[in-house]
């Protein structure tokens, strides 16, 4: 009797992907603040250190909470494969998906210019249109709508062609009145073509860190999350050889960098390609680590309280706009804080903040509410 065939399906869902979305947004809703308050109390170096990576640097140069933003923008883009290339797979039409990815993407767009303004009605020149969400929404329509009509190869050529080709605009090109190459933030040529065709006001006055032209490399951000999220959705390879070959690719992306930004400096307010490579081959190496000991391993519980953040991600960055977190904290655990007494009262509130955000996503998951845009 002939023996029935087995069909190997790739997973639906990587729970690495949810806990270390959930770990990138803990830095977000209030985390770092953890750092800052202990620098603070203490006077201690090791704490300043720590507490100075959760700034960003005036221009050049790179600390840990420049990773939060474009670590953000991979994972969208590792999930991509997970949800249009599964409806791809499906028979869902190209032209359907094309639309729901741009309507995703506007939408984005849209709720960073309330998350930056606010509902209430502002003279033009006092809106800031470049944000967070915004660059995001970008970044992943463009990214999406390149993986929607071209092959793995495409997308390699298009990942390498934006970052060389953004690079070749800033070095032959910068300000009037500048020498050409210029990458200071006055004489850069992304930060004067922002501050000729962004209309209301810009983050830095002369230049702003999510403006338009230096979206164009960010599309590289989500491609090589798209390419990550092919080899772990589609590649025969095994866990771990995925594993390892998601390490390896990291560390070579950060070699490159170091090389690339003697010439073309790391610096997250320009995105430049430097930095691209940078903060890719670290997701790469968080991602790898992440998806080795969860969905390999098997080892999940531990990653619950991040996963519970990551499964609402945009909900809890948008509700800062829309809750007093801290008159919420305030009221659950004043008491507690008055019986800390100062100064370490400023270091459990920091916590009791965070239990409470953390209390409201726990019951929305509990309740399988999610914010889908």
């Amino acid at each position: 009797m002939a023996q029935p065939t087995t069909i190997a399906t790739p997973p639906q869902r990587l729970y690495s992907l949810d806990a270390l979305r959930g770990l990138d947004m803990f830095w977000i809703i209030g985390g770092e603040e953890i750092f800052h308050t202990l620098a603070k109390l203490t006077g201690s170096p090791f704490w300043g250190t720590l507490s100075q990576q959760f700034d960003h640097p005036d221009w050049n140069g790179f600390r840990f909470y420049d990773l939060i933003f474009p670590l953000f923008l991979f994972i969208a883009g590792v999930a991509t494969p997970y949800s249009v290339g599964r409806d791809l797979e499906k028979g869902v039409q190209r032209q359907k998906l094309l639309w729901r990815v741009i309507r995703r993407g506007l939408t984005l767009v849209i709720l960073g210019i309330i998350y930056n303004n606010g509902l209430k009605i502002h003279p033009l020149s006092e809106v800031r249109f470049p944000s967070v969400l915004g660059r995001i929404g970008l970044a992943y329509m463009f990214a999406n709508i390149i993986y929607l009509y071209t092959q793995k190869r495409g997308q390699m050529i298009w990942f390498g062609g934006l970052l060389i080709g953004y690079w070749l605009l800033l070095l032959f090109n910068s300000a009037p009145g500048h020498p050409m190459g210029d990458l200071s933030m006055e004489g850069n040529f992304a930060s004067y073509l922002d501050r000729s065709i962004i209309p209301g006001h810009l983050y830095r006055g002369i230049h702003d860190p999510e403006g338009l032209v230096s979206t164009i490399p960010a599309i590289g951000t989500g491609l090589l999350g798209i390419l990550t999220g092919q080899l772990l959705r589609n590649s025969p390879l095994t866990p771990t050889a995925k594993t390892m070959r998601m390490a390896i690719a990291g560390i070579i992306s950060l070699g490159v960098a170091l090389i690339w930004n003697t010439v073309f400096p790391i610096n997250k307010n320009l995105w430049t390609s430097s930095f691209v490579l940078l903060v890719g081959g670290l997701s790469l190496l968080f991602l790898s680590l992440f998806y080795y000991i969860i969905d390999v391993l098997g080892h999940r519980k531990w990653a619950f309280f991040f996963s519970v953040i990551g499964m609402n991600s945009i909900l809890i960055y948008m509700s800062g706009r829309f809750i007093n977190w801290k008159y919420a904290t305030d009221g659950f655990f004043m008491w507690f804080n008055q019986l800390v007494g100062e100064p370490w009262n400023a270091f459990t509130f920091v916590l009791c903040f965070l239990a409470v955000k953390w209390a409201l996503l726990y019951f929305l998951y509990k309740k399988k509410v999610f914010l889908r845009v």
